[in-house]
């Protein structure tokens, strides 16, 4: 093993925390710089006018990996961060006033379906059924550690996966599984929008996705208490106590290398070397900018971009009770809003609505008797569009949308007002043309095509985050530095 000491996270996103943490308690000495003021990357927060909405991601599953990052350090979770199940997890709205829950308790979920739609009870018993055997057979082959290791073939649970590679559901998109389980197209389109949970369309993209969910409904959601945000402040609290430095409001301008290795980093501050580089900065812009002499792997970085955002934080001067944690207000046409997403790049007349509304469980989220809403369409990535006018237009759909299912209007109440775009997403965040989960999954081979966790030209420069391997959404993030710090501690060993 090579000897290392020094170790510097670009980015402090959740998975560049949670790399920040794992190598500090290895023994390395571990430096996080940030160009923004606080930590979280696409996970921030807004607080304004009595109101606090997250930023970010709004749904939380596995949150034992975040938990298992405290019992690294010998302490338990639970002092720092508490969670709690979500039941309902999400309430579905659609036109004609029909209302459906999702549940964890699938007998009741299933109870629900066949309620309330021609879909049988058994076909969603089914569907779980076959997303908990995808899980099984994927999990440990393509989430919990590199794809591009030719040792990590070499055991049973890969083999496993060869001998039942035709329930991974590879060869089948997301939609035509679903349209031949369900016989009612609301179910279809319900489990459909698991697909815009990492920018992607259920056209196109492979069956075995719909592993997704699993996670949330078999596996359960969860609550953060104080807020999605609050779990980066106690990561940041826990990497500070085991003895990572940050380093804030600082922008690192070049990964300075000599031949085969990243020797040091240069912000506006100087140069200072360090023996190891981990990125949790977009792969496309740590290579475009941080690396501009060295070529870039096109393989991983020109794929296909995912969706993006337009999303209204509205603090809301009044109270809906007939509206829970998680609001889906859908399509009457999902295929027409998924070909305006990635086909025209423009936005469908009837958008799919994601309505968080934290303050049902964290009450000090909004003035009482008020409540914060974040609602989220699903846009292109930013290839020029006038964002402008589109926002403008979005928000008109969006009130007239809910003004008519939920037979009221909304915009009298709408007390505050911030917007969140492309643009926005690009310049607050690094992500490249504001593609907020960076390349898609509109393909069967879209695992093997997100960027390493490891660089093959620079043999200390290694990656986590959403836009390396495995990939977006906070579980993923999280098991990317697992796999990123375990690259390294089977390379390195620290030196003191």
């Amino acid at each position: 093993m090579k000897q290392a000491k020094t170790c510097t996270v670009i980015g402090s996103g959740i998975a560049g925390l949670a790399a920040a943490i794992r190598l500090q308690q290895q023994g390395f000495s571990v430096v996080v710089f940030e160009k923004n003021a606080s930590a979280g990357g696409k996970m921030s927060e807004l607080n304004t006018n009595g109101f606090r909405f997250d930023k970010g991601p709004t749904v939380l599953t596995k949150p034992e990996y975040v938990e298992e990052l405290f019992e690294l350090c010998g302490k338990r979770a639970s002092d720092y961060w508490q969670h709690h199940p979500v039941n309902p997890i999400f309430k579905y709205f659609f036109d004609d006033g029909t209302v459906i829950n999702s549940h964890k308790d699938q007998k009741q979920f299933a109870e629900e379906v066949a309620t309330k739609t021609s879909a049988s009870a058994n076909s969603v018993f089914q569907f779980l059924k076959q997303s908990s055997t995808k899980h099984f057979l994927t999990d440990e082959v393509f989430l919990q550690r590199s794809l591009h290791k030719l040792k990590n073939y070499l055991n049973w649970s890969t083999l496993r996966g060869i001998l039942n590679f035709a329930k991974v559901d590879v060869f089948r998109s997301m939609n035509r599984a679903n349209s031949k389980q369900f016989s009612d197209q609301k179910v279809v389109d319900i489990f459909n929008r698991y697909a815009s949970y990492n920018g992607s369309n259920p056209y196109l993209a492979p069956a075995t996705l719909n592993v997704i969910a699993h996670y949330e409904i078999t596996l359960g959601t969860y609550f953060s208490e104080g807020g999605i945000y609050r779990i980066i402040r106690t990561l940041q609290s826990l990497a500070e106590e085991v003895g990572v430095k940050f380093r804030f409001n600082v922008d690192v301008k070049e990964i300075v290398t000599e031949g085969n290795r990243a020797t040091a980093i240069r912000t506006e501050d100087g140069t200072k070397d360090f023996d190891l580089i981990v990125s949790n900065t977009d792969v496309y812009n740590t290579y475009k900018h941080l690396l501009p002499t060295l070529t870039a792997p096109k393989r991983f970085i020109e794929q296909p971009r995912s969706s993006s955002v337009i999303v209204f934080y509205w603090g809301m001067n009044r109270e809906f009770p007939q509206l829970g944690l998680h609001n889906m207000f859908l399509t009457n046409n999902s295929k027409q809003e998924y070909e305006h997403l990635f086909g025209t790049e423009t936005l469908y007349e009837d958008p799919t609505i994601h309505l968080t509304i934290s303050s049902k469980m964290n009450a000090t989220d909004a003035p009482d008797g008020q409540e914060n809403w974040v609602a989220l369409i699903s846009v292109p990535y930013d290839s020029g569009q006038n964002w402008d006018e589109l926002i403008t237009l979005s928000r008109q759909r969006v009130i007239k949308k809910l003004n008519t299912i939920l037979k009221t209007d909304i915009e009298p109440h709408i007390s505050f007002e911030d917007v969140l775009d492309p643009r926005k997403v690009n310049a607050e965040t690094g992500a490249a043309f504001g593609a907020v989960f960076g390349n898609n999954s509109n393909s069967m081979f879209s695992a093997f095509l997100r960027h390493p966790n490891f660089s093959s030209k620079l043999e200390n420069l290694f990656f986590c985050g959403g836009t390396a391997h495995p990939g977006p959404g906070i579980p993923l993030c999280l098991l990317s530095a697992k796999i990123a710090s375990e690259l390294i501690v089977e390379k390195y060993t620290p030196f003191g």
